[in-house]
């Protein structure tokens, strides 16, 4: 088995309030990524493997770490389809679609509980195919050849550590908040089993004249 280094994509389209809006790199975005493709560069960090999902916002940050061959793509790499579960537990629940950051730290964990428990009606996929799949692409990738990059969402990388650490469903709602764009997130494989050995980093964003580049949303 081999290590897996996930990579959360830069800062997006925080205005958007729908998929297809949020599904491209603000210019702060587009800057975290060529920051952290340097770092890679310059510390001699080495991947011959370089994955990503399918989504925009994927693309476009591997693209500006430097990574625009030779990259492989894959759906089961993409992040949940937020925005349109938000909605349905509007429609269903009466749950409104928070407008800042403060409001999704309390909304999110209500939709991935009422998802997980299957009380969302005809969700665009359900939270254990979700599971399901992140399992099983991160199971794939590890199988592979040397260290491997993933760039992909945040709510991904939970979901992952979810299944890393036997976390709730609470503690994963937790995890994906705290996610900054263009952090590193490592799964080392310990005894035949992916194991968490970093998470959050962001060593291209710790000068104080890059703080205000350690976003979340």
């Amino acid at each position: 088995m081999s290590h897996i280094t996930l990579i959360r994509h830069g800062q997006a389209n925080t205005n958007a309030r729908d998929e297809a809006s949020y599904d491209r790199l603000s210019p702060l975005g587009h800057q975290q990524a060529n920051w952290l493709g340097a770092h890679l560069r310059t510390s001699g960090q080495h991947h011959p493997r370089v994955y990503c999902g399918t989504l925009t916002r994927h693309a476009e940050t591997a693209d500006g770490m430097g990574y625009d061959h030779d990259v492989i793509r894959d759906p089961r790499l993409n992040e949940m389809e937020y925005f349109n579960l938000s909605q349905l537990m509007e429609q269903q629940h009466g749950l409104v679609v928070p407008t800042g950051r403060e409001g999704f730290v309390q909304h999110m964990p209500r939709v991935f509980a009422a998802w997980a428990a299957d009380e969302i009606e005809n969700p665009p996929e359900t939270w254990s195919q979700f599971e399901s799949r992140v399992g099983d692409a991160l199971a794939e990738i590890s199988q592979g050849d040397g260290p491997a990059l993933v760039v992909t969402s945040g709510g991904l990388i939970a979901m992952a550590m979810r299944r890393a650490m036997g976390l709730s469903t609470l503690s994963t709602a937790r995890m994906a908040l705290a996610i900054m764009n263009t952090s590193m997130h490592r799964l080392r494989p310990i005894d035949q089993h992916l194991s968490p050995v970093l998470f959050n980093a962001v060593p291209h964003l710790e000068d104080p004249s890059r703080h205000y580049a350690q976003t979340h949303l």
